[in-house]
């Protein structure tokens, strides 16, 4: 049976600098160090994003053009493999966990193939990697740019973003309707510390994992076991949204009367 105990701490939210700051910083200070510096710092920057936008405009090609194989064909690939089954999956699971393709057949899957155990192991596991690589791509892209990349959800995301931090991760974790992949990228652009996002992101994504992978189990082997893992994760699931959207508004408010 799963549990899973979660006792919030309030966190003032201290956003670390993110590239366009610092860009802003070193164009300040450069003004005063010699052009041949500056020039080629400009150079250095200027492909860093270029090779960064390059990456994730394949990315979100791949996203809209590119379509992840039927549960069966999935199926079919990674059993070929034999023994590193399960570590093709966790990559091919990473991969798509870094862009905008739902990671729900993903999840699914890995209940049909590797059972309600190991399955929440491997998918919980793929998604905390693709997650940390999204981050990092929004930390290197910046503010501006990604926010144009996420489109509708930027808005939703700054606005639990600002003024709180791991309430906030936790709290878009979890709530429905919002995909893992504007979550990483905002965390990343936004300047969520590192070890508030994982820490927020390892916590909350167990649920909902657990409740895919366990509903894939219960469609292969239709066992009581598998029923009560899928019917536990759901519970746990609305109840830490609740209890996570409570303690984020708290914070939030708290902060704001800080400021």
């Amino acid at each position: 049976m799963l549990v899973v105990q979660w006792v919030p701490v309030a966190t003032r939210f201290q956003p670390e600098p993110s590239p366009d700051d610092s860009s802003a910083g070193e164009g300040s200070s450069a003004s005063s160090g010699p052009d041949d510096g500056d020039s080629m710092s400009s150079w250095v920057t200027w492909a860093r994003n270029a090779a960064l936008i390059l990456v994730l405009v394949l990315m979100v090609w791949l996203a809209f053009t590119v379509h992840l194989p039927s549960q069966a064909e999935l199926e079919a690939t990674i059993e070929g493999y034999g023994w590193a089954g399960w570590l093709v999956f966790i990559l091919i699971y990473a991969i798509v966990a870094m862009t905008p393709i739902p990671v729900t057949i993903m999840a699914v899957t890995a209940g049909v193939l590797f059972g309600a155990t190991l399955g929440s192991v491997f998918s919980v596991v793929a998604a905390l990697i693709g997650g940390w690589g999204g981050y990092w791509l929004a930390r290197g892209l910046g503010k501006q740019t990604t926010r144009k990349i996420m489109g509708k959800h930027a808005d939703t995301v700054e606005n639990y973003l600002t003024g709180a931090g791991f309430e906030a991760v936790a709290t878009l974790r979890l709530a429905p309707g919002i995909p893992y992949w504007p979550v990483n990228y905002g965390c990343g652009a936004l300047g969520i510390p590192q070890s508030v996002f994982l820490s927020a992101s390892a916590l909350t994504v167990i649920p909902g994992q657990v409740a895919l992978v366990g509903l894939g189990a219960l469609a292969t082997d239709p066992t009581w076991a598998h029923l009560i893992v899928f019917g536990v994760a759901c519970l746990v699931s609305v109840v830490a949204t609740i209890i996570a959207f409570r303690r984020w508004r708290s914070v939030a408010a708290q902060n704001r009367r800080g400021h």
